[in-house]
């Protein structure tokens, strides 16, 4: 989710819409905003968006489902477990078009730039990558290879319910940062339009749910599992906690890319710590 293609156009027809978004309205939303899937937003409006950024962990859902299919085929034709960590890792990134990392790079470059707010948002809408992007973007991908690589050597199992529980915690970090209180850095573009459109109660039932999920996908695994599942989630959100708290701080509020930043980030802590033990 970056500010550069905050897919607008699609539904600049429906921003006098009015009313309670239905369930569709809302998933079109979602998928059309954080995915590349040739989905038509039907509306652009603050509910359709209150509704579109409570579906994220529902698009991360699917995106890691896709993911860990995929890695699991691999394994079943007999490719290595680094083989498959790097098609499950490739996957998301297909199905976002790269812009969840783009998005990572680009905070990386603005945070690292130490220049005032505006400067900072600046460098950010370049086109072009600079040297703490490319190496955050390195670091990170490395580190969701091999996690996932040792998780596969595991078993499959394990490395296809870590593929699915990363991604749906990282899009449950987008939700969360959509909290009110949350403020926009920019007075338009993609992070204009959802912040601040989710509830905190909701954001609160939001990040309890994605616990629960990932406790769940761990009770496969027995009781350890569900602990260690369920803590990978909590200390991910936590962790892109901290990272946004630092976004606001040095950009004054959120943008699209830091939507990227947060999605990327929580996805490799959850890794690393369902690899650790």
């Amino acid at each position: 989710m970056t500010d550069s293609d905050s897919h607008a156009d699609s539904g600049s027809d429906s921003d006098s819409s009015s009313g309670k978004p239905s369930a569709a309205d809302a998933l079109r939303f979602a998928f059309g905003t954080l995915t590349a899937l040739p989905v038509t937003v039907t509306r652009w409006d603050r509910p359709a968006a209150r509704g579109g950024m409570l579906c994220a962990p529902v698009v991360g859902a699917v995106v890691g489902l896709c993911a860990a299919a995929v890695g699991g085929a691999l394994l079943l034709l007999d490719a290595s477990p680094l083989l498959a960590a790097v098609a499950t890792a490739a996957v998301p990134a297909a199905l976002t078009r790269g812009l969840h990392l783009d998005g990572l790079a680009d905070t990386a470059d603005g945070l690292g730039s130490a220049k005032p707010a505006e400067d900072a948002l600046r460098i950010m809408k370049q086109s072009d990558i600079g040297p703490f992007g490319v190496l955050t973007l390195l670091f990170v991908l490395l580190t969701q290879v091999a996690c996932l690589a040792a998780l596969y050597a595991g078993s499959w199992s394990h490395g296809a319910a870590a593929a699915a529980v990363s991604a749906v915690v990282a899009r449950t970090a987008m939700t969360l940062a959509c909290r009110d209180g949350v403020p926009p850095a920019r007075p338009d573009g993609l992070g204009a339009a959802v912040a601040g459109t989710v509830p905190l109660r909701t954001a609160a039932v939001a990040a309890a749910g994605a616990v629960a999920l990932a406790a769940a996908s761990g009770s496969l695994f027995g009781l350890t599992g569900a602990f260690h599942f369920a803590l990978s989630a909590l200390l991910a959100l936590t962790a892109a906690e901290l990272l946004l708290r630092h976004c606001r701080t040095r950009f004054g509020g959120i943008t699209g890319d830091v939507f990227g930043a947060l999605s990327e980030t929580a996805a490799a802590a959850a890794l690393v710590v369902l690899t650790l033990g």
